[in-house]
């Protein structure tokens, strides 16, 4: 190239100073930072007094470890003890001590039934009659609480069961005393039994005994 002369456009000195103006003009514009700020890294929290505190307080934590396990296990099987002997629930014993009239028997069936162990009971079947009051009992508590009564539960079980409102589990109990006397003690029930028995059962199928 002839010194005093223009770059010929084309040639590798015309690239060069179109670069180098570019340059000039990127490095003298003031919105390009070229130049970046150094990170401040935070300094790691000391916890080495945290470690300390649960290192000295490790007795205390593993004894209180143990002991809500314990009191859990406790729970359940608390729990699992009400759910088989069908008792209430602590927090529900205030409302089954009331009466609960859905517990018992619609009247006419309960009144057929009576009738039906009156004939029993006039051919001097007291035995029977007796029987008969009882399951058909159970068949009413069934179905008003199938949760309740199991199929393991004996009817001196039943007569226990908290969930039964007091005056009703006490008539059923008189009716399932007789009957085991009767069929554990081979002593045939008289008349006198009987009328216990359909006393109690009056006491556990009708209003006026769910009173008082």
């Amino acid at each position: 190239m002839t010194p005093g002369k223009p770059p010929v456009e084309g040639t590798s000195a015309s690239y060069d100073a179109a670069f180098a103006e570019a340059h000039r003009r990127l490095i003298e514009d003031d919105s390009i930072q070229f130049q970046l700020q150094p990170v401040e890294v935070p300094d790691r929290p000391d916890l080495s007094g945290l470690f300390d505190f649960l290192q000295a307080a490790g007795p205390v934590v593993k004894v209180l470890f143990w002991v809500a396990l314990i009191a859990i296990a406790a729970f359940l099987i608390y729990l699992i003890a009400l759910r088989i002997t069908g008792a209430s629930w602590p927090w529900r014993r205030g409302a089954s001590s009331a009466p609960d009239e859905s517990w018992r028997p619609a009247e006419a069936p309960a009144r057929q039934l009576l009738a039906e162990a009156d004939g029993l009971a006039a051919d001097g079947r007291f035995s029977e009659a007796a029987h008969l009051l009882l399951f058909r009992s159970i068949e009413d508590i069934d179905g008003r609480r199938p949760d309740l009564v199991r199929p393991a539960l004996t009817s001196r079980d039943i007569a226990g069961l908290s969930g039964i409102p007091a005056r009703p589990r006490g008539a059923f109990a008189r009716i399932a005393m007789a009957v085991e006397r009767s069929l554990f003690a081979r002593r045939p029930l008289v008349e006198g039994d009987w009328r216990d028995c359909r006393a109690a059962y009056e006491e556990f199928a009708f209003a006026d005994g769910w009173r008082g």
